[in-house]
């Protein structure tokens, strides 16, 4: 056998090898990736589509009892993304070599998340691999389909956006410039409104690069920022704070850890370990954080809702409803009734937000056909007069 190990340095590698059951032969470094590679693994890159289609093929081949190494071998060849297709291929060869199905997915926690493999350890536990797999597959799908939607309602405003910005960019280096000379030229006494326009036409022409400078070198230090623990906490905090945004937010997170929760619970695992794991499958820092304080509180033997109760970020309405099924043992069901009820206004948010898009548009379009008749239509007309 060939193959290549992640490693910091040799020793670890050769444990690696060794922890698999195979005797090494030799073992060598491998020169780091070329750009070309790099470029062309980002383009070969997992995405979410291609983990929801592998767990549906997946789930239906379980279910009409084909044994599982042999299912993986088959969407080994079914599988387009050549990166998956090495990851199901080498998956199949753990579990053909004695790895438990959970072990063997996660070794590769970059692709399937840690409420994945928990599910799958539920259902070895329980015998029912067929049925989690399934379950599985329904929940990538509805997740699937959320941020599918999510990202839909956010292509026209984020296209409308954009070509304004590159359209009044164009204007002020070269439209702007023209006509204002011509105003300039007149001698006449110009607005202040003009004036503004003029000595801000005359920054982007001047140091157009200053300003892509500081576009691109705020974009980045932005993502680095958010990529630590303080920016990260900061930016999801202002996400579920924003106006008009910050509801679908607050609303996909609740989502998010309603169903997740409600999934881990009926596939018989422990609630401290299910909080421990919607922590990290809500994806957002604020909502992690509560997830995690209650997790150490129903440790100490206090009810799921009681941080709940006490959280502006958690409608009262979810948290007395979790308090309401926890007493009456039914948990896992009013956890589903949740997840049905918000799934619902999330699509009317973005039904709301898709009406409420067009007429700002307008509005901030048409305060900037009023700026430009103010800064440079009037005067021309006053130039006019003037001469007349």
């Amino acid at each position: 056998m060939r193959g290549m190990v992640d490693a910091a340095e040799e020793s670890v590698a050769q444990d690696m090898v060794t922890e698999k059951g195979l005797e090494l032969v030799a073992l060598s470094e491998s020169s780091p990736p070329s750009a070309l590679q790099l470029s062309v693994g980002w383009l070969n890159r997992i995405k979410t589509k291609d983990v929801v289609v592998l767990s549906r093929q997946l789930a239906v081949m379980t279910s009409a009892n084909v044994p599982i190494v042999q299912a993986l071998k088959i969407l080994v060849d079914q599988t387009s993304n050549p990166k998956l297709k090495t990851i199901v291929s080498e998956i199949s060869d753990n579990i053909e070599g004695g790895a438990r199905l959970s072990q063997a997915f996660g070794d590769y926690p970059d692709v399937f998340s840690d409420f994945f493999v928990s599910m799958l350890k539920a259902g070895e536990t329980a015998g029912k691999i067929d049925e989690v797999l399934n379950f599985l597959a329904d929940q990538a799908e509805k997740d699937y389909d959320l941020s599918s939607k999510i990202r839909g309602a956010m292509i026209y405003p984020a296209f409308i956006v954009s070509g304004l910005l590159t359209v009044g960019f164009l204007m002020m280096v070269f439209v702007i410039p023209k006509i204002t000379g011509i105003l300039t030229e007149s001698g006449a006494k110009l607005p202040f409104a003009t004036k503004v326009l003029i000595a801000t036409s005359s920054f982007f022409v001047h140091y157009w690069w200053i300003v892509i400078g500081l576009l691109i070198g705020g974009f980045v230090s932005f993502r680095f920022y958010i990529r630590t623990p303080p920016g990260r906490l900061q930016w999801d905090w202002l996400k579920i704070h924003l106006p008009i945004f910050g509801v679908i937010f607050r609303t996909v997170y609740l989502v998010r850890f309603t169903r997740s929760l409600a999934t881990l619970l009926v596939g018989g695992v422990p609630i401290t370990r299910a909080l421990e794991v919607v922590a990290d499958v809500v994806g957002n820092a604020v909502y992690r954080e509560l997830i995690l304080a209650t997790q150490r509180s129903v440790r100490d033997g206090n009810p799921l809702a009681l941080l709940f109760l006490e959280s502006p970020i958690v409608p009262v309405a979810v948290s007395q409803m979790i308090n309401i099924g926890e007493q009456a043992g039914k948990l896992d069901d009013v956890l589903v009734r949740l997840t049905s009820f918000y799934n619902r206004e999330i699509e009317h948010h973005i039904a709301n937000l898709t009406t409420l898009i067009e007429p700002i548009i307008m509005v901030v379009m048409g305060v900037g056909v009023a700026f430009m008749i103010a800064a440079i239509i009037l005067p021309m007309y006053q130039a006019a007069l003037s001469f007349a």
